[in-house]
């Protein structure tokens, strides 16, 4: 594994452990050069899926897309990176157990927003104010209005 430090192409393993979900295994290594610390993740190789846009384009299922749309929408929240790598573990388990070749993009969404807004409210209004499309203040109040009525009804 070539250090992402200096480049250097050989390294040692300090700690091996599965992560939460059990789908991958996180891998703190040394590098034998430069001596700094980082982290991998070993999973198993499976077929790609792709992902069938609104618009019908296709293109392959990117946890890294997920996890960069979960870092913005988690910006100056109280949410760890442990927790937002367990929603984009979740969301791929989700997607790599449907058993189909082609999975939609509202599904997706779907997913990652029941995980945000558990997790945090403010995180899954900014994720929904992307993935809906969000075209006036008006649909943005209504998705509030719902997310408060939710949270009545809960109590």
């Amino acid at each position: 594994m070539r250090c992402q430090y200096c480049g250097y192409s050989d390294s040692k393993v300090i700690d091996s452990r599965p992560t939460e979900e059990g789908s991958s295994i996180r891998r703190r290594r040394e590098c034998l050069r430069c001596g700094r610390r980082f982290t991998t993740y070993e999973k198993i190789e499976t077929s790609p899926i792709m992902v069938v846009k609104k618009d019908m384009r296709r293109e392959p299922f990117s946890a890294t897309k997920i996890k960069q749309g979960l870092v913005h929408a988690c910006q100056k929240r109280p949410i760890s990176m442990t927790e937002i790598d367990n929603i984009v573990e979740k969301v791929e388990k989700l997607v790599n157990s449907c058993g189909e070749a082609e999975i939609s993009s509202r599904r997706i969404g779907e997913a990652v927003m029941d995980e945000l807004k558990v997790l945090d409210e403010v995180a899954y209004v900014r994720f929904a104010s992307v993935y809906r499309q969000f075209t006036d203040v008006s649909s943005f109040m209504d998705e509030l209005n719902k997310l408060v009525k939710e949270n009545k009804a809960g109590k």
